[in-house]
């Protein structure tokens, strides 16, 4: 049934996985044309319909305007992150960092790095925030907010120190970004990130099991599913299992890219 929470926890543990894959398979094959615009821009329409269904579904507060407005949300998402990946939005800087400066300068070329990317992040929730104003249903909202704080805590816990750092997905164009993370046992961070998540999840299942219509049960599960995954992904930075297993047998080998050359694929 379409109004279970058990049916939408699983539909949003699917769109995780597929959704990021299909951002990974597409970084890959712009690292492979060697024209990561062009993945962009074919992606727009992606972008668009998210748009699109996000302001449908702002109005409506039946179970299918709930998984619309989740499914606008990662749409508007996936495409910020692969414009990233793609290495059309990052940054002023693309440099390695360089060691042995101050924590405040490693801080700022490292902010260097993903500046333009976090504003366009932050900007779309700014945007969302503004179209879903007092509407009906903001489930979409909160979608969004949940990738955008998880996105902001992992970035950090990855500049602080994690003891588990899975470079095997940045693309070459990108290769500078890890110099700017740190590998440690753990650090001040973690703890409050793991914590956080952890009660957000729990909160969003209470409402889940508590609501009374089936738009909100999906909707309630919807973001206790997504804060789970969130809350795995940090412990995978800290507990070394192959998580990358989940991807990677999807992506073309980087050996076969170069065997190929960029006009195997137009």
């Amino acid at each position: 049934m379409p109004g279970s929470p058990w049916i939408a926890a699983a539909l949003a543990v699917f769109a995780w996985w597929a959704s990021t894959g299909a951002i990974l398979v597409a970084t890959r094959r712009a690292e492979r044309t060697g024209r990561p615009a062009r993945a962009v821009l074919l992606a727009t329409p992606v972008m668009a319909l998210g748009i699109a269904g996000f302001l449908w579904s702002a109005g409506r507060t039946d179970v299918i305007a709930v998984y619309a407005a989740a499914a606008s949300a990662l749409a508007v998402w996936g495409w910020i992150e692969l414009a990233f990946l793609a290495g059309v939005i990052t940054g002023p800087s693309r440099m390695p960092a360089k060691p042995g400066v101050p924590e405040w300068e490693r801080f700022i070329r490292a902010w260097g790095t993903v500046a333009y990317h976090e504003m366009a992040l932050t900007g779309a929730f700014i945007a969302l925030a503004m179209l879903s104003h007092g509407a009906a249903n903001r489930f979409g909202l909160w979608v969004f907010a949940i990738l955008y704080v998880a996105r902001i805590s992992a970035k950090l816990n990855l500049y602080l120190g994690v003891r588990k750092v899975n470079t095997e997905f940045i693309p070459r164009h990108l290769s500078h970004l890890p110099s700017h993370f740190r590998e440690a046992r753990i650090n001040w961070l973690f703890p409050t990130s793991v914590t956080g998540l952890s009660f957000a999840a729990f909160a969003w299942s209470e409402r889940a099991i508590a609501a009374a219509l089936p738009a909100e049960a999906v909707g309630f599960a919807l973001l206790a599913a997504l804060t789970a995954l969130a809350l795995l992904e940090h412990w995978f930075m800290v507990v070394r299992l192959p998580d990358e297993k989940l991807w990677r047998w999807m992506l073309p080998k980087r050996q076969e890219m170069m065997e190929e050359g960029p006009d195997a694929v137009r």
